[in-house]
């Protein structure tokens, strides 16, 4: 919405994800991947960005985008992991993976070595990802930490204007953009929608907002205890990098005392 902060063109092949940094997109080169972008209109006051949620847990992305754009500024939302492994499951579903059709998600979280290769494949990205702080310091490895804004995922959803100021002051963009004119809430959705004239709304895909059953409470209580150390060491990341602890992070911390 912002009229200086340009998305990347939607990649056919990826679910609208580019996907370059972190696989085999990569080896393409820098003409490949800058194809996805439109031509800025002013190349010292416009922002170009991607997004990925393959990114942030890889291994690869993050020194090769520090080599490419050393100067970029990186945004991550973090949801509760619990939440975060589920959706991700449920997604998985929605594109009818194998393992996840096969196993419930109590079942992928939870299996033993002894488990057949896609079901352990599975169960790693559904769990993998949520260690937050060590991905997070792996980016600090290659960016400084004034480059890094981290979004707490829960107040992005429910107050997403105060969360886009954030934004813009992070970014330094310019001009100042309204957002709390630009969005309303949409019931049926269940999530916030741009506003265009004459009260219509244009609201995400429809894969955003796909609805699924709730985590069974076996499952919860399950990952509350995994993440139970990572989210301790997620605090105390944050502590250091004086950044505001999430919502949800403050909620899991009462558990621990």
């Amino acid at each position: 919405m912002h009229p200086s902060i340009i998305s990347n063109l939607p990649s056919p092949k990826t679910f609208e994800e580019v996907q370059f940094f972190n696989g085999n997109n990569y080896h393409k080169g820098i003409d490949w991947y800058m194809d996805f972008f439109p031509t800025p209109s002013n190349i010292t006051s416009d922002f170009l960005f991607e997004k990925s949620a393959n990114y942030f847990h890889s291994e690869e992305a993050p020194k090769r985008a520090a080599s490419l754009v050393p100067k970029a500024k990186i945004i991550t939302i973090l949801i509760d992991p619990s939440d975060r492994a589920y959706s991700w499951y449920q997604h998985q579903r929605s594109h009818e993976d194998p393992a996840a059709l096969r196993f419930n998600f109590y079942e992928v979280i939870t299996t033993g070595h002894w488990a057949p290769s896609d079901l352990k494949a599975l169960q790693r990205r559904c769990l993998v990802p949520g260690w937050y702080a060590v991905h997070i310091e792996r980016w600090l490895t290659y960016f400084a930490t004034s480059q890094l804004l981290i979004i707490d995922g829960q107040q992005l959803r429910s107050d997403p204007a105060t969360v886009m100021d954030e934004v813009q002051k992070f970014l330094g963009v310019t001009p100042h953009y309204n957002y709390s004119e630009a969005l309303t809430f949409d019931p049926q959705k269940g999530f916030w929608c741009q506003l265009l004239e004459g009260g219509k709304t244009k609201c995400l895909g429809k894969s955003k907002g796909r609805k699924y059953p709730p985590m069974d409470p076996e499952s919860r209580t399950f990952l509350s205890n995994y993440y139970r150390d990572h989210n301790v060491e997620l605090s105390k990341l944050l502590h250091r990098l004086g950044q505001p602890l999430p919502s949800w992070l403050r909620q899991e911390l009462q558990k621990v005392r």
